[in-house]
């Protein structure tokens, strides 16, 4: 089903924090809690009736006597729960409470333990061309953004673009968290409503809805020549070491590092680029006031 399309009102970033039209896509469909197909129990098996045999009293000589049913040792209430059994409950105790604490530990971020989920922004600031702005638009357009697949694509999709640009990067960023996989989903979405608080928004597709601000006039600067494009991407365990400072084999390690991410590891991704509108292009003084984290590669 295609996605809706619906004005985008209500978003539009103070005059003194963005100038330039935004475009975003993504997801973070990795979140949820999986949902499994209802099945349905088949029917019991029916099996064929035989006839029946006359019974007999127990012990009065017929031709099934009873007999004393001798229990050994090792059978019956009391022997079951022994002590083999009082071990292997309380073996059974300490493994949950050492899972628990070391999840404890995790979520703290104390006591080495690994991280649950890492979170990490790349920026890449490269010279503008309308052929980069009409690709990324493009495959904003066709990104499936309702599965971790899907997700996982746009983020390998947008790394080759990128990657194909490479002679045009000028400046870029690279940040990184760890911690709980309950913690990753907060600093996800708080990257990414300051990413898309940093222009005006005139294309935004996530989670298969598409809205669009036609109403947004392009602001064309002679001195225009960057686009900025970010990457947000949440993903299980930890991504490959990026080495700092950035510089351009960096930033290129960082586009490898969160393109390795796959369906089963994808938890959210964000695609975003400034300016959106054709005809704009942000300025260096652009680049330099308004994201003043940004390295030269």
């Amino acid at each position: 089903m295609p996605p809706c399309s619906t004005p985008l009102a209500g978003l539009e970033a103070s005059p003194a924090l963005a100038q330039r039209s935004g475009g975003g896509v993504g997801g973070r469909g990795g979140f949820r809690t999986p949902s499994f197909p209802q099945v349905n129990p088949s029917p019991a098996p029916s099996y064929p009736t035989y006839p029946s045999y006359p019974s007999y009293p127990r012990g009065t000589g017929g031709y099934y006597p009873s007999a004393p049913i001798v229990v050994g040792p090792g059978f019956g209430f009391s022997s079951g729960i022994g002590l083999t059994g009082i071990l292997l409950f309380a073996g059974l105790i300490f493994v949950g409470f050492a899972i628990v604490r070391g999840l404890a530990r995790a979520s703290s971020g104390g006591g080495g333990a690994e991280a649950e989920a890492e979170v990490s922004r790349l920026r890449i600031a490269t010279l503008y061309t309308p052929q980069l702005q009409a690709a990324l638009r493009t495959l904003a357009n066709n990104a499936e953004t309702e599965s971790t697949k899907g997700l996982a694509d746009l983020v390998d999709d947008a790394a080759v673009l990128l990657l194909r640009d490479q002679a045009g990067w000028r400046f870029g960023s690279y940040e990184t968290w760890r911690g709980s996989l309950d913690r990753a989903e907060g600093q996800f979405d708080q990257w990414m409503t300051q990413v898309r608080s940093e222009s005006v928004e005139t294309y935004r597709k996530f989670e298969g809805k598409l809205e669009t601000n036609t109403v947004y006039q392009p602001k064309a600067e002679p001195d225009g020549r960057y686009i900025l494009v970010t990457m947000v991407v949440a993903a299980h365990g930890t991504l490959p070491e990026v080495p700092k400072p950035l510089r351009a084999a960096g930033a290129k390690q960082a586009l490898m590092a969160l393109s390795s991410t796959t369906p089963v590891t994808m938890l959210a991704a964000y695609l975003a680029w400034t300016p959106e509108a054709s005809g704009e292009a942000l300025t260096e003084e652009d680049l330099l006031s308004g994201w003043p984290g940004l390295e030269l590669l």
